[in-house]
């Protein structure tokens, strides 16, 4: 049974950092590119960072490019999602994701989910 768990959300003041980890288990974590993404209250899932299986290549939504950092471990198979400077509009649930046909933003082409873990940036 594979199984994707977030874990280190947590509350944090604007200009705050926090590190966000996926554990993966039941797939050969090795062969998915993974991905994170995030939905907020009353809003649609949307595309944060995305990482291909080696970790060498990976993509950004917009507005996070240069303040988070996504990256692997495939050896502790596990992923992270490094966020600094963060902002009262990067509030939302996190969820990581795995892909087996490789990286890409669309979450619908995501094989397997996690349950995400709360992010809250308060102003």
């Amino acid at each position: 049974q594979v199984q994707l768990v977030e874990s280190g959300g947590g509350l944090v003041q604007a200009g705050g950092s926090l590190r966000l980890s996926c554990a993966a288990s039941g797939l050969t974590f090795n062969t998915y590119a993974m991905g994170w993404f995030r939905q907020a209250p009353g809003k649609e899932r949307e595309f944060v960072a995305t990482i291909n299986v080696r970790g060498g290549g990976t993509s950004y939504k917009d507005s996070v490019q240069g303040r988070f950092t996504i990256s692997r471990d495939n050896a502790k198979n596990t992923m992270y999602l490094q966020m600094n400077s963060l902002e009262p509009e990067d509030t939302a649930v996190y969820y990581c994701a795995a892909n087996r046909e490789g990286i890409s933003t669309h979450a619908g082409l995501y094989d397997y989910w996690g349950r995400g873990t709360q992010v809250t940036v308060s102003s």
